[in-house]
């Protein structure tokens, strides 16, 4: 077991090692099952597993392989149209974003991810009913832009797809391949401005298979679960986990 530590990044037991993975599997599971909410969850729990300076370029490197599992299992009901417009717009935001974040001190991100995670769970988002090509494509800068501060942006995208869609299931498969694309261009951003993907690698892997296995299972569950149910614990946990990053803001 103590073998497995040379693989891991410096400063991270085997224990965190195997928190991260689990986690993955019922994170991944989540989002397959609802359309959103696992990726929200998984960077709550990482703020607890992983340094703070790291968060955001791991986060979105574990959720690159999860969507694109996510995205592969639900590629029959992706629209590549919506997809198109969602990547035009998100290379500027990434771009811009990935110019700025270098500046923004640990301590005040610990701040914003609090805030947002509670904005994100307690603020009702208006739908769009008129999300055009255009609309998407400026959904996807500004949320890909928001993305390289806090992370876990899939509620908000879901915002401009929620009413494109008459299908659960095409606005799932396709929300998938939008984070796909956001996290992506975020991990690309990272590594120009010199963060060492590297050292995560081989941890990072296994949490994508655990992901991808935890997607499966979260597939199967589409048309069965209690999402309202889900959705309340959901709500109460990361509310907790977000309320006490405020916390250690302020101390």
């Amino acid at each position: 077991m103590e073998g497995l530590s040379g693989f891991l990044p410096d400063g991270l037991t085997i224990f965190t090692a195997c928190s991260l993975i689990i986690a993955s599997f019922f994170t991944s599971a989540l989002t397959a099952a609802v359309g959103v909410g696992g990726g929200l969850l998984m960077l709550g729990l990482m703020t607890y597993l992983v340094p703070i300076a790291a968060l955001i370029p791991v986060h979105g490197l574990v959720q690159l392989g999860s969507n694109t599992g996510r995205s592969y299992l639900q590629r029959d009901y992706i629209e590549w149209r919506i997809v198109r417009f969602f990547l035009a717009g998100s290379l500027l935001g990434a771009f811009i974003g990935g110019m700025m974040i270098v500046n923004v001190p640990i301590d005040i991100l610990k701040g914003i991810l609090g805030g947002f995670i509670l904005i994100i769970v307690w603020v009702k988002l208006p739908r769009l009913n008129n999300a055009n090509s255009v609309v998407v494509a400026m959904g996807g800068c500004v949320t890909s832009f928001i993305s390289m501060f806090v992370g876990a942006t899939g509620p908000l995208v879901a915002v401009f797809l929620n009413k494109l869609f008459a299908s659960h299931k095409q606005m799932v498969a396709t929300h998938g391949m939008t984070m796909t694309v956001q996290h992506l261009l975020k991990v690309i951003a990272f590594g120009f401005v010199g963060f060492a993907f590297w050292e995560w690698v081989p941890l990072v892997l296994l949490i994508v298979v655990s992901g991808f296995m935890g997607t499966k299972f979260g597939t199967t569950l589409l048309e069965r679960i209690d999402e309202n149910k889900l959705k309340l614990g959901f709500k109460v946990f990361i509310t907790c986990v977000a309320l006490d990053l405020l916390r250690s803001w302020f101390v």
